[in-house]
């Protein structure tokens, strides 16, 4: 199993359009065969940075849905909603493999 962490910085005035950006991801990659693990948005502290966790049976199955997102066009049109209102300046993104009990 392979878990995507991604670090956003967003722009703290723009956080209604981020919290649709990521509920429509979540339901995004669970189409895709992931598990969403949700999105974590600013509480207490920094107010311009925001997470989410996702995960795939294995790096390979992650790559499939990155090739299949890339021309989906509830994908793109998700991707463009951010570009369109600049809810996001950067992001990062990490690959973790998780331990479970």
């Amino acid at each position: 199993m392979i878990t995507i962490h991604l670090r956003y910085e967003i722009d703290a005035d723009k956080l209604d359009d981020f919290r649709a950006y990521g509920q429509e991801w979540i339901r995004l990659v669970n189409r895709f065969g992931g598990t969403h693990h949700g999105y974590f948005l600013p509480g207490e502290g920094d107010s311009d940075e925001a997470f989410a966790l996702f995960s795939f049976d294995s790096f390979a199955t992650y790559e499939q849905y990155r090739i299949a997102a890339a021309s989906d066009p509830e994908c793109i049109a998700a991707f463009e909603f951010a570009k369109r209102t600049q809810c996001i300046r950067r992001y990062e993104r990490r690959f973790l493999t998780p331990i479970f009990e």
